[in-house]
């Protein structure tokens, strides 16, 4: 262009016709623009305008020559901001065009041009800030991982080197007989290097330490996770359930053998018709006065035990749950050891048992159905910590309450949402792993004339895996507390911790969940790939969110539990003393809302562990009060308590929601304190203040329809969110190595 005084044009020039993505309109707006500009004689204008004539695009060489023109103009590309600051770089030096500037923005902002992506299009390899950013170590990875690991680090050293040996190589076969038997041969290696009786006396031949045989659970899952879940009801349900349940009689007589897989057992709970609701179990065991024995029956189809572990192939006892009928009358469930099959596997008269055959996932476990058709135990069978029959054959426990006593056999085998939440945690470590590294290999696309760039370069792949990386270490720290607290329970503590470990069960493997779908898309055919693993973690952490409690009905329990203070069943709840107790009490916790702090948006601000908290508390301490003072009024209004508490089931989500979340930033942050090496805390607090502001940023809705924020802020955070994810990129990896996961477990060709 000969005209050095429409020399400014030229960038819009070369952004039309470089990507060929602007509609006929947006070269009208570009018409337009030119034909207001009074400084512009018609003869120039007309020149301008040919350049923009659809019929008539420029050639190759020119494009080229264009953007070469640009290029060589500007001497400093930090300061090019805008369309704007080019035109500025390449106009007649004489020319002051500063008049123009709102003109050139108001074009910039009516074509959807951003000022950043425009100066990407002149930016050399060398030049690009995207193209640049690469992994780095800014930490020490072994600081990490022993944080990570804590007391229980000897434990987990073990539990890796077992793994990682020849004969745990994964099962290719898609037989699921001969998958069953992998998984229960690695269970009789576990065993015989003690590791499935970590949890019982010693005296029994454990290891009486049950913080290790959760760090054994969560472990063993970076490896096979239908060996967890083998693992789980062999050692854990089955053997835990005789501990917990019953006395010393049933310790000598069976915990060895469990321990050492001798007695392959089950853990028969769940029936046809009824899962989550076990007061509804129909399996009974009736007493007989006659010659002291207990009589399990399945009354009908329908009252089979379901997807019982063990079941289909090896299980040779069970702990079954059945209501205990004492001359007609009902004494409501209780537990039961139950023999099955023979040692040779035979199935025993009185017992029928089928296979569940082929899942969605965890195919090396034998879940099979079990019906009883008058099947005789003697009266020692019954695991009677709880409760007994006497030598008169009459009812007696410890415990008066009925639905005490329900409610604090169901509470000892609170364990298993333990183990399960923190399986489901190293699952989506694993996943993570998997596919943060490949991100960071795998290039794609880059700046003109420069090579490709990793994918974990892109904002929005960051996007969709960094928050869920912090989220991850979040829920780490929440679940140790959980185990700690499980681990040092008090009697007046209980129903807290079992509401507690009921909420980090939904919210550690909803997590995962969500987790794994997304690593899966972000290693795209990759990810599809069985090879990979992603697909296995998928399938197998999918009936996580629905076993051990389906985690909807466990987050209304853990609602009920924040509403009342106790857990009683629905029809229960009827005092409207606790439900105006409750409202008082929260109604009087509400924060006020500071004005000036509702538009607050610098750095130090959004960036400051008690804003988060703050936030988070507000968020809970109010949805609680709102849901309390819908009940009282439906209440009030002549509703039943059942009724009241189905009418706002949908808040209750959100009442333990806001809970749990509280309670894994607020263990984040007391995680945060203990570390004392200041490059560690660095990047440890960036994750803590991701996972704090994309949980805000996901309920920004909420907090501006309460007032706590005002637009200004929550677009703000989304900013920083956005940051926060580009700073903690160079150490993603690094992160993920910290969690230490064996590359034999890991065992995805992407990786290589």
């Amino acid at each position: 262009m000969k005209n050095t005084k429409l020399q400014a044009f030229i960038p819009l020039f070369y952004l039309v016709w470089s990507d060929d993505l602007l509609t006929q309109k947006e070269f009208a707006t570009i018409q337009n623009f030119i034909n207001i500009l009074s400084w512009l004689s018609p003869e120039e204008k007309q020149e301008l305008l040919s350049k923009i004539d659809i019929s008539n695009p420029p050639s190759r060489n020119e494009l080229a020559q264009w953007k070469q023109d640009i290029e060589s103009s500007i001497q400093d590309k930090s300061s090019i901001k805008s369309v704007f600051d080019i035109a500025v770089a390449l106009s007649d030096k004489d020319l002051d065009i500063s008049t123009l500037e709102a003109d050139f923005r108001k074009l910039e902002n009516d074509l959807g041009v951003l000022g950043e992506e425009v100066i990407q299009n002149f930016k050399t390899k060398e030049g690009s800030f995207t193209a640049n950013s690469q992994t780095t170590s800014n930490f020490d990875v072994q600081k990490i991982t022993a944080l990570l690991d804590g007391k229980e680090a000897a434990i987990i050293k073990k539990v890796k080197s077992v793994i990682s040996r020849p004969e745990f190589a994964y099962e290719t076969s898609t037989d699921i007989n001969v998958f069953r038997e992998t998984v229960y041969k690695w269970c009789k290696i576990l065993a015989d290097e003690n590791l499935g009786n970590m949890a019982y006396p010693k005296q029994y031949g454990g290891g009486e330490n049950i913080a290790d045989y959760f760090a054994i659970m969560e472990t063993l899952s970076y490896h096979d996770l239908s060996l967890v879940i083998k693992f789980g009801v062999q050692f854990g349900l089955w053997g835990m359930s005789v501990q917990s349940l019953g006395t010393e009689k049933h310790y000598a007589k069976y915990l060895k053998d469990i321990g050492t897989l001798k007695i392959p057992g089950c853990f028969a709970m769940t029936e046809t018709n009824h899962g989550s609701n076990v007061k509804g179990l129909e399996t009974t065991a009736t007493y007989n006065h006659n010659d002291q024995t207990f009589v399990i029956h399945t009354p009908h189809e329908k009252a089979q035990k379901e997807y019982i572990g063990n079941a289909a192939v090896h299980g040779q006892m069970a702990t079954v749950f059945a209501k205990l009928i004492i001359d007609n009358h009902d004494y409501g469930v209780n537990a039961f050891v139950v023999p099955l099959r023979d040692t040779n596997g035979k199935t025993l008269d009185g017992i029928t048992i089928g296979d569940c055959g082929h899942k969605m996932g965890l195919n090396g476990v034998d879940n099979g159905t079990i019906s009883f058709n008058q099947v005789v135990i003697p009266k020692d069978n019954m695991l009677d910590r709880f409760a007994s029959v006497n030598e008169k054959g009459e009812f007696q426990s410890p415990i008066p309450s009925d639905n005490r006593r329900f409610f604090t056999m169901l509470g000892t085998l609170v364990g298993g949402r333990i183990g399960i939440p923190r399986s489901a945690l190293a699952a989506a470590k694993s996943g993570l792993t998997i596919a943060i590294r490949y991100s960071d290999q795998r290039r794609q696309f880059g700046p003109e004339g420069g090579l490709e760039v990793p994918i974990l370069n892109y904002r929005m792949h960051q996007r969709r895996l960094l928050p869920h990386l912090a989220k991850t270490y979040a829920v780490h720290f929440a679940l140790q507390y959980l185990t700690n607290r499980f681990l040092n329970k008090t009697e007046s503590e209980m129903q807290e911790i079992e509401a507690l470990a009921a909420g980090m069960k939904s919210y550690s493997t909803w997590s995962t969940r969500d987790i794994l779908q997304e690593c899966r898309e972000a290693c795209g055919g990759k990810g599809y790939l069985s090879e990979n693993r992603i697909d296995a973690l998928k399938n197998d952490t999918e009936i996580y969110t629905t076993f051990e409690g389906d985690n909807t009905v466990l987050m209304q329990l853990v609602a009920k539990n924040r509403l009342s203070e106790f857990r009683k069943a629905f029809g229960e709840m009827g005092s409207l003393g606790i439900i105006n107790y409750v409202y008082e009490n929260a109604k009087t916790a509400i924060a006020e809302k500071n004005p000036i702090a509702t538009r607050k948006t610098d750095d130090e601000h959004l960036l400051d562990g008690e804003f988060h908290l703050q936030a988070f508390i507000h968020r809970e301490k109010t949805i609680l009060a709102s849901a309390a003072r819908r009940i009282k009024k439906l209440v009030d209004g002549g509703l039943e308590p059942y009724d009241a508490f189905n009418v706002v089931q949908h808040q209750m989500i959100d009442v333990a929601e806001a809970y749990l979340e509280r309670i894994v930033l607020e263990q984040f942050q007391e995680a945060l304190k203990t570390v004392e090496d200041e490059k560690t805390k660095e990047v440890l607090t960036r994750l803590n203040q991701l996972y704090a502001l994309a949980q805000i940023e996901k309920n920004k809705a909420w907090y501006l329809e309460d007032g706590y924020m005002e637009a200004v802020k929550t677009k703000a955070i989304r900013k920083m969110v956005n940051q926060l994810c580009w700073d903690i990129r160079p150490d993603a990896v690094a992160l993920v190595n910290a969690f230490d996961i064996p590359e034999s477990c890991l065992a995805a060709p992407i990786l290589l």
